[in-house]
Order: structure tokens, then sequence, then C-alpha cells
């Protein structure tokens, strides 16, 4: 944490900045940026929230270190993605409202790696008062500094998502910055400025390209969850120099304000006012922010959540968990098409609730409807309506009959899928989502990270669904095996040793596992990472699950508790008794056996003197004797 409390020279209006960015490159970088022009003046750079709290309290109040006055903060420069390392600390977004409910006057322009419009509708939610990317030019940068500083709110939003035709308000703002080229522009000089200036804007651009590209490979190869500890932490530096190197690249070929190289092209703010008779003169003018609308930065949010689900359905999809699963029976091409429809029926689920104006309370009365209607249709779309088999001579619809199994799979499988409420009310309203006890808004990483594990969990737990009633009801007709099923499984006897392992798994998850996981507050998704299929553990609150138990899940957990309560003080006596034998050993029995080796030795050593001695008193007779 670095403080700055000197002050600025009377005769210049300083804006003064607090930078709150956990990356030290880039904080101490941004602070010799600003440190260059006279009318900025760092108060603060700080690495994490509380940090930043506690500096922000310091110069927002009267202090006889700042000259016998309050020492006004005029903006807070903050990393959007701030704690995303460390879900302990205290997260960009989560500080930016803290920030704005605290000090509500001091502007926030938060600074981060994106510029989609889901993101920076999640950044207006915590009330800053501007957003742009990490890698703006200097210039561009404190261009924005200054004009957030004094009032105004700029966001930097994608090309694509701009209307195709300029605004007014574009054009007026293309048009105020046009107005200040100076004149020599037109000389030979200024056209040889203008040259170099877009040769170095080129190379810069290429260069960030080439950058984002392999830092994007490295994150990507950073979320296998089996690498090893050496790959993860050359990969971890590989991510370390490149955020540097780009770093340097955006200031060794940064690029002046010019139209040809315009920075804050894509920032939409309105006209600067033109005079007007004092009656008709506005008080204060505002800037106008270009904003999708709700349903736009909701549908935004759903499309980042569902895509990366998408992605990861092109990796493998064995099942590398210890959990036999219905589907694992179905051939790896067979499944990948069975969660691609099942992704379609949930947008296509929730694009209906947002039709109905369904309202979030009324989420949690519908879930267990909304399940049957999405296990419903994702049936009749994978075996298509009126597929029909041949069993016993008798033809046989095999939807009509699946659907009979409603009950059971309700009662089995989708009345135990755990969060799709707070997964559905997410994605259609924008309620925060809780994750390990932090909430966080739509858009956040660590809020998208979440969504898309219980999406995957949702899309799973459906496909067993599908599959269930079909392996009870059909799991031996041979065109459903030819269709469906895995070459290694299509034989009766692999078959039935496959619903084996079904039953068992129900009654140990019943009786054992999932009574141990209520007790443990957690709860075990399956999810798609790295190579395959994995069973991860969440936390959350199950405090009235666990009061609800009873019978043997009930007898579980007071094994559980029993174990926990005795196995320390087990431990400790047999530690004990460990020690005590290894000291008797030792100190006792290692050293009489000591003793007696030491006497068998000594007895030895005795008996060959006096053997010796005998003969040579034999000799010595013997030679007498002669």
């Amino acid at each position: 944490m670095s403080v700055d409390s000197s002050p600025s020279p009377g005769s210049i209006e300083t804006i003064d900045i607090v930078i709150v960015d956990d990356d030290p490159v880039f904080r101490l970088g941004l602070r010799l940026l600003l440190e260059r022009f006279s009318d900025l003046r760092v108060l603060a750079d700080v690495g994490n929230g509380a940090e930043a709290l506690e500096a922000i309290a310091q110069f927002s109040t009267p202090s006889e270190t700042l000259i016998g006055a309050s020492n006004t903060i005029d903006i807070v420069v903050l990393n959007a993605a701030l704690g995303r390392s460390d879900p302990a600390q205290i997260q960009g977004l989560t500080l930016g409202r803290t920030l704005k409910e605290q000090y509500p006057t001091i502007p926030v322009l938060l600074l981060g790696t994106s510029t989609e419009p889901v993101v920076i509708s999640a950044a207006r939610q915590v009330g800053a008062s501007g957003y742009c990317p990490r890698t703006l030019d200097s210039e561009a940068m404190v261009s924005v500094i200054r004009r957030i500083a004094t009032g105004q709110s700029i966001w930097m939003i994608e090309k694509s998502a701009l209307p195709a035709a300029p605004s007014s308000t574009t054009l007026a703002t293309q048009r105020s910055e046009e107005t200040r080229l100076p004149s020599a522009q037109t000389g030979v000089r200024s056209h040889l400025v203008r040259q170099t200036r877009q040769w170095r804007r080129g190379m810069r651009l290429s260069g960030i390209r080439q950058i984002e590209a392999a830092l994007a490979e490295v994150t990507e190869q950073l979320q296998n969850p089996d690498l090893s500890l050496m790959a993860q932490a050359i990969l971890a530096g590989q991510q370390r120099e490149l955020r540097a190197a780009r770093w340097m690249v955006n200031q060794l070929l940064r690029t002046s304000d010019t139209p040809n190289d315009q920075p804050l092209r894509s920032i939409q703010t309105r006209p600067e006012p033109q005079p007007q008779p004092e009656g008709d003169r506005p008080i204060e003018a505002s800037t106008v922010m270009v904003a999708d609308s709700p349903t736009q930065a909701m549908t935004r949010g759903q499309s980042v959540v569902f895509d990366g689900v998408l992605a990861k359905l092109q990796a493998p999809l064995q099942n590398l968990s210890a959990v036999t699963l219905e589907i694992d029976i179905l051939r790896e091409e067979r499944k990948r098409e069975l969660f691609y429809l099942i992704l379609r029926q949930i947008e296509r689920l929730l694009d209906e609730l947002r039709y109905s104006q369904v309202t979030a309370a009324q989420l949690t009365e519908k879930r267990s409807q909304l399940l049957v209607d999405l296990w419903r249709d994702v049936t009749t779309d994978f075996f298509g309506k009126y597929y029909t088999v041949a069993v016993d001579t008798q033809s046989i619809e095999v939807v009509d009959a699946l659907l009979r199994s409603r009950d059971l799979v309700q009662a089995e499988i989708l009345g135990k899928i755990p969060l799709t409420t707070e997964l559905f009310a997410h994605l259609l309203f924008q309620t925060p989502l809780d994750v390990d006890g932090v909430e966080y808004a739509i858009g956040n990483p660590a809020a998208v990270e979440r969504a898309q594990t219980i999406l995957e969990n949702v899309m799973i737990q459906v496909g067993n669904a599908v599959m269930q009633p079909l392996l009870n009801a059909f799991a031996h007709v041979e065109l459903i095996k030819q269709n469906l099923y895995d070459r290694r499984l299509m034989s009766s006897r692999e078959i039935e040793r496959f619903r084996n392992d079904l039953s068992w798994r129900y009654r140990l998850t019943h009786y054992f596992a999932e009574p141990q996981a209520i007790f443990e507050s957690r709860y075990l998704l399956f999810t798609i990472r790295g190579l395959g299929i994995r069973q991860v553990s969440i936390y959350a609150p199950r405090t009235q699950e666990l009061e609800q138990l009873g019978g043997i899940p009930y007898v579980v957990t007071l094994a559980l508790e029993t174990r926990d309560a005795l196995a320390p003080r087990v431990r400790s006596v047999f530690s004990f008794i460990g020690s005590s034998v290894v000291y008797v050993l030792i100190e006792v029995v290692g050293r009489g056996i000591g003793l007696i080796g030491r006497g068998i030795l000594k007895g030895m050593g005795s008996a060959w003197q006096d053997n010796r001695f005998s003969r040579d008193d034999r000799f010595t007779r013997d030679s007498d004797s002669r």
C-alpha cells in the first residue's frame, strides 16, 4: 500500500485519485503514468478491498496531517476483477457497491478486461460512474479519469453492441474532438507524425492481439484440474509474464488521441451544451449513458453462461467420477446429442418464463412442475414422439411408456437437483448468486463459473432422468441397444451388471452419501471438467434438511458426529500407547538386549583367551619333554 499525503500547489486544481488493483505491476504503472500530469495526484494505491476502505476513510475525514482540512477524493479507480484469485478478499464489484453506499459523492471508475454489455450492466448495478478496459491507451485513460472526476459518466462498449448508424451524440463527440486538432496537421511534418502514429498503433494492436491469444490459451490450460503442481506453476508464471508484456506494449507503443487513432470512439456521451438563453439553460448537464434494455442485459448474461457450457461439450464426456450414472450406457455422440437437447430446452423454458412474466416467488412454487416439463420435453425430442419398438410381438410407443414413470423420476432424480431455483432467478431476474457465502452479481466471473457448474449439474441429472425409465422398461430391446448403447455395454450380462451398479448407487446415496453431504453442509454436483464428467462439492447451508432426517440417514449423521467426537481422543490414546511402546522397546528392552549382547561378546572373548593360553601351555610342555 502506497499513500501520498503531500498537498498539491495551490495554483493548480488537482484531481485526487485512489487506485485499487491487486496487480502490483499494473498499479505501479498507472501511478507512474498519472504522476506525469500536474493536475493529477495519486493519494494512495492499494492491493485489496480492506486497505482501500481504510485509505478512503483516512482521506475522507478531517486530519491535522492534511493541512487541517478534509481532503476530498475526486475519483476511485477500481479493478473490476479485484479478489478473483482470493475469494476471501473483498471482490471488485462488491467493493464498488460498498463505496457507493458509504461515499455516494465519490465517483468510481471500474477497469476490466472485457467490454461485454453484461459486464458493463453489472458495473452500473453497483453504482459505478464509468467502465473502460485496462488496456486503454495512456492518454485515453487520463482523459477518462478527468471526465469522470468532473461528474461525467463514460462507458466503453464493443462496436458490435452499438447501433449501426452513428447517433447524434456520437457525431457530436467526434466533432468536439475534431475541433481540438491543431492546424499544423495539414503540413508535411504533421503527415509524418500521423504516419508514425498509425504505425505505432498497428504494432501495438498486433502485439496485443498475439499476447491476448497466448494469454487465453494459457488461461484455458490452467482450468485443467489434471495438471501437476509443476505444470500449474509454469503456466502461472507464463500468465504473469504475458500480463506484464501486455502492459509494456501498451506503454511503449501508446499513441495520442487523434481522429485516425481515437481510443474513445466507443464512448457515448452527451455533447457539450450550446450557449442558450439564461431561462432555457439547464442547471446541470449530465452525461447520457448508452445502455442495453433490461431484457437484453438478462439474455446476454444468460448467453455467457450457456456459451461456456456449450464449449465444454466439445471435450470428452467420459464419466471420471466414482459414481455410476444412467447416461454412462450411452455412446459419447448420443450423450452429447442429449446434452445439446437439454440445453436447448432449458433456454426455451427460460424464454417462456420471461415471456410469462413469472415472479421470483413463483419460481419456488413452480420448481417441480418446471423440471417435470423439462424432462418430458427432452424425452420427447430425444426419442421422437411417435417412436415405436416391438416387445413380445407388441408395438409399444416408447415415449408414452417412459412418461408414465413421472412420479418415480420426480422422486428419485428431479426432486433432488439442487439450486435450480437460484439459477433460474439469477438468469431471469439478475438476482445475485451466492458463492461460498458471498453474493455476486450477474456477469461477475465467480457468478458465471458457479452458474455454469449448476447448469451442468442440471443438464447431467436431467439426462439421467431421461435414461432411467428406459433402463427399467426397455433395457434389452435390441433396436434401442444398437442405436444408443456403448459397444462395451451391449451384452445382457453387462447391462444387468450396469443396472445393479445403479441400484446400489441409489441405496448408498440415500443412506450414506446424501446424509453425510447434508451434515457437512454441501451439495454434490456433477460438472464437466478437464477430460470428462467429475463430481465436485460446493458449500450450502442445509440445516433444515438436517432437522428433517430420520431412520438410517439420521443414524448415519449420529455415527459421523460420534466419530468426530471420539476420533481425536482415540488417536491421542493410540499415540500415547505407541510412544510408550517405543520408549519401552528402545530404553528398556533395547538396553537389556545391549547388555546381553555385551555379556555374550565378553564371554566369547574370555573363552578365546583361555583357549589360546591352553594351547601355549601344551606346546611348552611338549617342548620340555623333548
